[in-house]
């Protein structure tokens, strides 16, 4: 089965007309279809509209923050995010991170690496399909850990029978943790689980996200009980839990 759609619908958000050209040529060379939009509000107006599979969204446009945008994107939508930012602003990539975006990537870049990393959060995307056909309770795919179910088929985490807010990446994250309960897995660990690009010394990409889903699944995450971080080495999904 092909990982990729030849027909997934890109919103490039870019307010560079040379960098958006380049990549709206690349992109639909490797089988995208690409609305470019040079302005958040463009851009919001484009995703109200629907029919976006995924957005890569420059931060620094010349209406509005990007982090804006994806903050009012997240408020209705889990379409997946990948975030432009310019080299050394690691704030932003963090305080995007915490605010829904997917994956992120610094300027200057290679169009490969987009590529790549794009095709990584298209693949991380739940099927619509699959939504209203929730795994049965008693299947070797669900999981069960006290309070916490996690239901891999209708991609969704629920606490007390309350739905978990997570990006699918951060579904991926927790689902990944759980089908190894018990065991502590290092970050590296985790991204080769995931299949995703091997990790930058620099890159904490992964504790933003565990902290994320921290927020949505533990009773105090300040103090988790399901999720531990064992330090110098990486994190334990509890077995046990209440």
């Amino acid at each position: 089965m092909n990982c990729m759609n030849p027909v997934d619908r890109i919103l490039l958000v870019e307010d560079d007309p040379r960098l958006a050209e380049m990549l709206t040529e690349y992109l639909g060379q490797s089988g995208f279809r690409v609305t470019h939009a040079a302005t958040g509000r463009a851009a919001l107006d484009h995703i109200a509209g629907g029919d976006i599979d995924a957005v890569i969204l420059d931060l620094m446009l010349p209406d509005m923050d990007g982090l804006d945008v994806c903050r009012h994107l997240r408020a209705g939508s889990d379409i997946p995010v990948l975030m432009l930012t310019a080299r050394g602003d690691a704030i932003d990539r963090i305080v995007g991170l915490e605010i829904g975006a997917d994956d992120y990537l610094p300027k200057p870049f290679e169009p490969r690496e987009l590529l790549a990393r794009l095709r990584a959060i298209l693949r991380r995307r739940v099927d619509p399909r699959h939504l209203d056909a929730p795994s049965a309770k008693g299947s070797d795919d669900y999981l069960r850990f006290g309070r916490l179910e996690i239901d891999p088929a209708a991609h969704a985490a629920r606490l007390d029978g309350v739905p978990c807010e997570l990006t699918a990446y951060q579904f991926d994250l927790l689902l990944v943790l759980a089908r190894h309960a018990g065991r502590v897995l290092s970050r590296d660990a985790l991204m080769d689980l995931l299949k995703g690009e091997p990790l930058e010394a620099f890159d904490r990409s992964i504790d933003v996200h565990m902290s994320r889903i921290r927020a949505t699944v533990e009773d105090d995450p300040k103090k988790p009980r399901r999720i531990i971080t064992v330090r110098g080495a990486g994190y334990l999904f509890a077995k046990v839990q209440d």
